[in-house]
């Protein structure tokens, strides 16, 4: 990729960054009004059980969502698979809407809540995190061979072939996890908030322990013997 091209920005690009762009807008002009300290945690009542300072309140999602917005900028730039991107450009731009958005909405919410407004923000935590699973789940069997995004286990970045068949058994997973955290959003129980977090665990353990299952399958001779 030559240099004109590498600070080239998309129309896409240029969106997210109008969206990173009202985040500081709506922290500076909500920072005189908020409260020293600031709810960062709720518990799964709902209760607030953290705090951060002002400071953290008004700028920290903005500043965390910004410096993503260049991790995936940049980096797809010298990851030594990033011929494969190209292969992938629609799922990566998905995935890097819906993360974007989802920090835009909660951080929306949580300075509305931070204001005195009355938001759930359990609904919202929910809500959004099912919705970002549910499109990642989606998008990720169509991930190809990459250092930046998907599921980097040591035996998917080995084998490509690993990678594309554990990505395809995590999809379903994934998806099935949102829905959950959906569920969740308007059934407020400790039993959904339990089995929300367990296929969480599951969509993690799951194709871990099948890529390398699956990696000592293809590789027979690399047993340590």
């Amino acid at each position: 990729m030559n240099r004109k091209n590498s600070f080239h920005l998309s129309k896409d690009e240029i969106i997210l960054l109008i969206l990173i762009a009202l985040m500081f807008l709506v922290g500076f002009l909500a920072y005189s009004h908020l409260p020293d300290q600031i709810p960062t945690h709720w518990n799964m009542r709902g209760e607030v059980d953290g705090y951060g300072s002002r400071t953290f309140g008004a700028l920290g999602i903005p500043l965390i969502t910004l410096g993503a917005f260049f991790l995936f900028r940049f980096l797809p730039n010298i990851d030594p698979r990033k011929r494969n991107y190209p292969q992938f450009a629609k799922s990566y731009r998905a995935i890097k809407f819906v993360f974007i958005i989802f920090m835009f909405t909660l951080y929306c919410a949580t300075i509305l809540f931070s204001l005195g407004y009355p938001v759930n923000i359990t609904f919202v935590v929910n809500f959004l995190v099912g919705i970002l699973f549910i499109i990642i789940g989606n998008y990720l069997g169509k991930v190809k061979h990459n250092y930046f995004v998907g599921i980097k286990t040591p035996w998917t970045l080995a084998d490509e072939e690993v990678w594309k068949k554990t990505h395809r058994l995590a999809a379903p997973f994934m998806v099935g996890a949102g829905g959950i955290f959906i569920i969740g959003a308007f059934v407020r129980h400790t039993a959904v908030f339990m089995l929300s977090f367990a296929m969480i665990l599951v969509a993690v353990l799951v194709p871990t322990v099948y890529s390398y299952l699956l990696f000592k399958k293809r590789h027979p001779d690399e047993n340590g013997h």
